[in-house]
């Protein structure tokens, strides 16, 4: 989804990430997650913060939006609101494919995240790239997101309707048998209730305008803070909250 740029735009929550891998790396060595903090201050000082990452495409980096109305900072201003204290990181690129998104695999694992977002396959299905290949990427990362610990939400796609009925069924299939066999949270359409909806899609209505943005949080949020309770992380309310 979208046209895939030079200079991208991944990883910009709290710094730049316009010079893609090499910048990524840098920035995640030099400090211990590369990401927006939120309602830090207004906590006593517990239990470090939770790391989530969104690893995707430009579904989720915020393509055609200004930075604030991208997914991660989205859904992250929708989980301080319900107190949970988080460090969001957008991982999110224009025009990737799995196999793109794999070869910036090794930068995302270095952050260490506790939870992971994982939006990819809708690229594949719109280039028409084999099947088999999207399928061993999005193996391959599940697999390396859990070796370092990270749990996982698999946001699913749907194909487009135009495609062969045959390629269809198999893609649409792909993520639910991705999360059984791994044992992986599944959001089975990462655009329900927005995708084919003008009034919550840009020109062109593949990407979600900013209310589409929305809609998506509001949509996902439940599953995220299940797996958050899941992961034995309940909501704090600030001291500074309600006086």
């Amino acid at each position: 989804m979208g046209q895939r740029a030079t200079r991208s735009k991944s990883w910009v929550l709290c710094g730049s990430g316009d010079r893609r891998l090499r910048l990524i790396r840098l920035a995640l060595k030099k400090l211990p997650f590369f990401c927006l903090l939120l309602g830090l201050a207004a906590w006593p000082a517990q239990a470090a913060p939770t790391k989530i990452l969104v690893f995707g495409d430009s579904l989720v980096s915020g393509y055609g939006l200004k930075p604030n109305e991208a997914f991660p900072p989205m859904l992250g201003m929708r989980l301080h609101t319900d107190g949970y204290d988080v460090l969001i990181a957008n991982g999110g690129v224009p025009g990737e494919t799995t196999t793109l998104a794999f070869a910036r695999l090794e930068a995302a694992l270095e952050s260490r995240p506790d939870l992971v977002i994982l939006e990819l396959g809708a690229n594949d299905m719109l280039n028409n790239l084999p099947l088999k290949t999207t399928r061993e990427n999005l193996k391959k990362m599940l697999q390396a997101f859990h070796q370092v610990g990270a749990h996982v939400i698999l946001a699913g796609m749907v194909a487009k309707s135009d495609l062969p009925i045959a390629y269809r069924r198999r893609f649409d299939a792909l993520y639910p048998e991705l999360a059984r066999s791994y044992a992986t949270a599944l959001y089975p359409y990462f655009l329900e209730g927005v995708g084919g909806n003008p009034a919550l899609t840009q020109e062109g209505g593949l990407h979600p305008n900013a209310k589409g943005v929305q809609a998506i949080v509001a949509h996902i949020a439940p599953l995220v803070e299940r797996v958050l309770a899941q992961m034995g992380i309940k909501p704090r309310r600030s001291s500074l909250i309600g006086e």
